[in-house]
């Protein structure tokens, strides 16, 4: 997970992530990772519009946020 995160920090890319906060509460989250430590990352929230700390073994999966093409059928 710590090698994924650090692959989208330097690729400047938005990643999705399911998240247990320390109460138990799940949470899906569209982040940018800043900076990536031993047992945490900072990252910009898009959810929260804020700069938050997640911690690594908290983070159930991770996804690569892939832009999609606009339809242009009419």
């Amino acid at each position: 997970m710590k090698e994924q995160l650090v692959k989208s920090m330097m690729r400047n890319q938005l990643v999705e992530i399911i998240y247990v906060a320390k109460n138990g509460e799940i949470s899906k989250r569209k982040i940018k990772v800043i900076h990536v430590s031993n047992q945490s990352i900072t990252a910009y929230c898009f959810v929260k519009k804020a700069r938050r700390s997640f911690l690594i073994d908290n983070i159930l999966s991770l996804l690569p946020v892939i832009r999609k093409e606009r339809d242009n059928s009419n």
